[in-house]
């Protein structure tokens, strides 16, 4: 009988690197995400479940997988979710199907999640190898400037972004990086380094 040590696979070979990615809305994690994906095709992007509804230009399965209330409660039950939290005041739930990530890790890809705070906390206690990453904004003026131009939120959405973004900077010493998005580039080679490490 064969026993699997943490790390690696059944075979020997090593098992995919988890990274969890957080940081504050408008902080540029979509490009982030996007870029990366680009630059390692063989990179897992696990693709949220959440109950709010697309934005336009969104795909279901692509983007997130958007679920209303019910079947986000069916998830829970079935211990489909690595993680799951309620955001923005309890508003929204999301989180992160638990098997699609699994599956990747154990045939050794690299796995990218993208999490809130409180998810990214979620993942670091189930999953203690996960490097997790907190991606800042160069200043608190250039985030607001970012919600402000994306043009997706009421003024009052902004304000409770900007509270929580207040919340999550100071939580930033917890990860195992922080990376300041003040260039996009140099944060994709972080990333990528940090996947294939």
């Amino acid at each position: 009988m064969s026993t699997v040590t943490p790390g690696h696979q059944a075979s020997g070979a090593p098992r995919g690197r988890l990274l969890v990615l957080a940081g504050p809305s408008g902080v540029g994690k979509s490009s982030v995400v996007a870029g990366l994906r680009e630059a390692l095709p063989d990179l897992l992007f696990s693709v949220s479940a959440t109950t709010r509804p697309a934005r336009p230009g969104e795909v279901d399965g692509r983007d997130y997988r958007f679920v209303d209330r019910a079947g986000f409660d069916a998830l829970i039950a079935r211990g489909e979710l690595l993680e799951w939290a309620e955001v923005h005041g309890g508003l929204q739930r999301s989180g992160t199907p638990r098997e699609p990530v699994e599956r990747a890790l154990a045939a050794g890809r690299p796995v990218l999640v993208e999490v809130d705070l409180q998810g990214a906390r979620s993942v670091k206690r189930v999953m203690p190898e996960a490097v997790t990453v907190f991606v800042a904004p160069p200043s608190m003026e250039e985030l607001a400037r970012r919600l402000t131009d994306r043009g997706t939120d009421t003024p009052e959405q902004r304000a409770r972004r900007l509270a929580t973004a207040i919340e999550e900077m100071d939580a930033r010493d917890e990860f195992d990086q922080i990376v300041v998005n003040d260039d996009l580039q140099a944060v994709i080679r972080r990333l990528v380094t940090l996947a294939v490490a």
